[in-house]
């Protein structure tokens, strides 16, 4: 394969319906909204979780989006932690209030759902415009804003977020020393450059270190685009330390690649402007290399093959960024 694949950000995940949820965990959340669910829509397939999550019409004329796991899974504890983020987050961060949570055994099992006010919208960037640019700009600056310093208490450093998951640092050298095989699909001019890459991504201690809190894991498939074009921030189970530009910083690569002068817009945006270039570069390099990790291995559960094409298309669009900022 030469170059970065389609992915369809609609089929990245797939999720059980809501007839498969337990029904003492439906009776319970039926219990914490105060009324009947009069009908569930089909689950998304969008996400990298297998968790339940579907939009709910209830018996009181109300709309929400409700997330399930059970608690064998990953998505169980993602969910506990956005619903104990999102109420703390401060009033200036566009994020759909959650309404209600629950929780029930079934068969010794144990199952957590959370209910948030629905917002409908669409993912920016399909494809990316000038005007959802800027729409998705603003809304990491008033974001970062608002998070800086971080208003919230006993956040993890991202650096220790992203060791504990036992982020590949040292996968340029190792692919260098022959340790382990090159991917294929890449760039061609990539093996003459690992080891810059390596000497990048050996600064994020310090270039990702900072005081705010940062959504960690933002990608326009975490954002919606509501219709009077307000973008609202979803997802919010990696929140850490870091740097105020980081979220910003790591929608460019995806933006550039679809004819954004995102170069322009980081020697302008006020989140960047006077941040050193290998800062910028550092974390855009972390991101290139996390995504070169376990191209070939079978998805997680939950997760479809998409995945990984999500994969490959990150790693090449985060690699083509480095390249054209650094003349690779």
């Amino acid at each position: 394969m030469s170059g970065p694949p389609d992915v369809d950000y609609s089929a990245t995940s797939a999720r059980p319906p809501w007839s498969a949820l337990p029904l003492s965990l439906r009776r319970s959340l039926a219990v914490a909204l105060g009324t009947e669910i009069a009908e569930a829509g089909p689950s998304v397939g969008s996400g990298f979780t297998g968790g339940f999550a579907a939009p709910l019409r209830l018996a009181d004329g109300r709309e929400v989006f409700v997330k399930a796991a059970a608690g064998s899974t990953h998505a169980y504890d993602a969910y506990q932690r956005e619903a104990e983020v999102v109420p703390q987050l401060p009033p200036a961060v566009r994020v759909p209030p959650i309404v209600a949570t629950a929780y029930a055994t079934d068969d010794g099992i144990d199952w957590f759902a959370l209910a948030a006010e629905r917002v409908v919208g669409r993912m920016p960037g399909t494809p990316w415009t000038r005007r959802d640019f800027d729409t998705v700009t603003a809304n990491c600056l008033t974001t970062a804003h608002s998070l800086s310093p971080s208003p919230l208490p006993g956040l993890d450093a991202f650096t220790v977020e992203i060791e504990s998951l036992g982020f590949p640092r040292r996968l340029p050298a190792e692919i260098l020393g022959g340790d382990r095989p090159r991917p294929d699909g890449f760039q061609p001019w990539l093996p003459r450059r690992l080891q810059e890459l390596q000497d990048l991504v050996d600064l994020y201690p310090e270039a990702l270190a900072g005081d705010s809190a940062v959504h960690g894991d933002l990608r326009p498939d975490n954002l919606l685009v509501d219709t009077d074009d307000r973008c609202w921030t979803l997802d919010w189970n990696w929140l850490s330390l870091g740097p105020a530009w980081f979220d910003w910083v790591c929608l460019l690569p995806v933006a550039h690649r679809a004819g954004i002068d995102t170069l322009a817009a980081v020697r302008t945006n006020p989140l960047t402007a006077n941040t050193p270039a290998d800062h910028l570069d550092c974390v855009v390099a972390v991101i290139a290399v996390y995504m070169l990790n376990n191209l070939d291995a079978p998805p997680p559960p939950g997760c479809t093959p998409e995945l990984r094409r999500h994969q490959r298309l990150y790693g090449w669009a985060f690699l083509d960024w480095l390249a054209v900022r650094r003349g690779w």
